[in-house]
């Protein structure tokens, strides 16, 4: 694999040496520096070194938003769920971020000790890789987001490895962006295909809050404690 092909990235590493890593992927029009902020809020004394990675999405013309060019995952083409992400867009994002995910294994840290995050497009995203994974990573997290293609024929469906990922999945009940209902359908629906997601709601819009850092952080000290998802 070549490492000039993969996307840029911004890299924070807890400790030397880091033992496990979680690759984030950012929200439509952000990069990868949006969710540095909140690690000093989500890290907690007692977790092993671990190595964050916050890739760029490569910038693309989001016909949504009058073509206009931004760091994007997919392409939005409407705004309702079943079509509103280019689904070649949504493979083509995928396949950047498994080269990412190689690159982890390549570093030392196998699949078992690595992690998938994402908010809102990066978390549909996150739920595309990770339900197409034949290797199964430590736990998925989707925030503010939704299934690509939820309720078409082109949504994804986990692989039998996918099944055994942990999932955590949060929503805000006040989300004009992305509607809770779309985050609620696609966790009952990974539920339905035997995966075990873990799911809350806040009282906030299209965000992150203390709360919610919170739950997450007891779900991650959860997947560290067990050494593997």
């Amino acid at each position: 694999m070549s490492t000039g092909a993969l996307l840029d990235t911004v890299e924070r590493e807890t400790g030397p040496s880091p033992s496990w890593s979680v690759l984030w992927l950012h929200g439509l029009g952000a990069d990868g520096n949006d969710f540095v902020p909140i690690l000093p809020e989500l890290v907690r004394r007692d977790w092993p070194a671990i190595r964050f990675v916050f890739p760029h999405a490569p910038q693309r013309a989001v016909t949504i938003n009058g073509g206009m060019r931004m760091r994007a995952w997919y392409d939005i083409v409407e705004a309702d769920l079943r079509n509103r992400a280019d689904i070649a867009g949504v493979r083509a994002s995928v396949a950047q971020v498994e080269a990412l995910l190689a690159r982890e294994t390549e570093r030392g840290v196998p699949a078992s000790r690595t992690l998938l995050a994402g908010f809102s497009q990066g978390g549909a995203i996150a739920l595309a890789a990770g339900l197409a994974r034949a290797e199964p990573l430590a736990g998925l997290v989707a925030l503010s987001t939704y299934l690509p293609g939820l309720g078409g024929a082109d949504a994804p469906q986990p692989t039998p490895a996918a099944r055994s990922q942990p999932l955590f999945m949060a929503h805000g009940t006040l989300d004009p962006v992305v509607p809770v209902f779309a985050g609620q359908a696609s966790a009952q629906a990974l539920q339905a295909d035997g995966m075990r997601v873990e799911w809350h709601a806040y009282p906030m819009a299209h965000q992150v809050c203390a709360e919610e850092i919170r739950d997450l952080g007891d779900w991650l000290s959860a997947r560290f404690a067990t050494g593997a998802g």
